[in-house]
């Protein structure tokens, strides 16, 4: 039986060259620094990557270089997402052959499927590669979701069927989901899309795939040890900065956010891809000053508000 591994999930953005191409160089030292971070895995391309803005053969080459450069130190997990179920078994066997532990693909995009249609794009998938599946529920953006009683199936029917990254940030489903999925395989992995660590562990979720990895691991990581050790009071700290930092990052316009940050902390990864647009001067001043307090090194916690968030400082990497 395939698995995944629990934990923090890194999620890297597609760094482009100033003639907009795939800088894959760049990208592989992405790949390299999240596995010396301590990552447990890095999952690619995703929305944090523009996957919806690369061609077919550039998601390809991308998990090519990515997998060079892991070199099978931690699981690679490849997001497949199409439209068509053939399109992304396509992108599944490739992804199986380059090296990946499993593949992820959210509900096919523009059709709203039934749930007998969900179940029949998951099967394909998992019949068609030995690794890992794991389903992307992302209800409030695709218009349709992953029910309780879909896993129970995609479970009892598909042995390679793994786990969900669940992007409903809807406690009421992630739980049930929990509950439901862990009586018929406790090994089974409920993730959250970002980093909301410290609700959803509580309740029996396995980790999170993380926008902020390459940002903020220190951070990211020492959430998770929080939640494992069920230190709650450090876990609750570490919680509130990373909200306020995915609300900032999110509000400001994601993910031209995310390389927006990555390159005020010295690690520039070129522009977003059209039709995203990069941020203003006035939004990249209001990030770097949020960051410069979020990020901040100080021996104590303390209170402070930046941009109406509430933040607190935590020792950062």
């Amino acid at each position: 039986m395939a698995t995944i591994p629990g934990g923090v999930i890194g999620a890297p953005v597609t760094p482009f060259t100033p003639d907009d191409e795939v800088d894959l160089p760049r990208l592989a030292e992405l790949c390299d620094q999240m596995v010396a971070d301590g990552m447990h895995g890095v999952a690619l391309p995703l929305h944090t990557g523009e996957s919806v803005s690369l061609s077919v053969e550039e998601r390809r080459a991308v998990v090519e270089c990515a997998a060079e450069a892991i070199a099978g130190r931690v699981p690679m997990l490849v997001h497949v997402s199409m439209p068509g179920t053939r399109e992304a078994v396509a992108l599944a066997e490739h992804a199986e052959a380059a090296g990946a532990s499993a593949v992820i693909a959210v509900t096919p995009y523009h059709w709203r499927p039934s749930p007998q249609g969900l179940e029949q794009h998951y099967r394909a998938l998992a019949s068609a590669v030995s690794i890992g599946v794991m389903a992307y529920n992302f209800p409030s953006r695709l218009g349709v979701s992953l029910a309780p009683e879909t896993l129970e199936r995609l479970i009892q029917t598909c042995p390679n069927f793994v786990g969900v990254k669940d992007a409903s940030y809807d406690m009421q489903s992630f739980t049930e989901a929990c509950r439901r999925t862990a009586a018929l395989r406790p090994d089974f992995a409920m993730m959250t899309g970002v980093e909301y660590l410290l609700p959803s562990m509580t309740v029996g979720g396995a980790g999170c795939f993380s926008p902020m990895a390459a940002l903020a691991p220190r951070l990211v990581l020492d959430l998770w040890a929080a939640c494992v050790a069920h230190d709650w009071q450090v876990a609750r700290e570490l919680q509130h900065v990373a909200s306020a930092l995915w609300h900032l990052l999110r509000e400001l316009g994601y993910p031209a956010s995310v390389k927006a940050a990555l390159a005020l902390r010295g690690l520039p990864v070129g522009s977003v891809r059209s039709p995203l647009t990069d941020l203003t001067p006035s939004a990249r001043e209001h990030l770097a000053a949020c960051l410069d307090q979020l990020l901040a090194v100080p021996s104590a916690a303390s209170d402070e508000r930046c941009g109406g968030d509430r933040v607190l400082h935590v020792t950062q990497k």
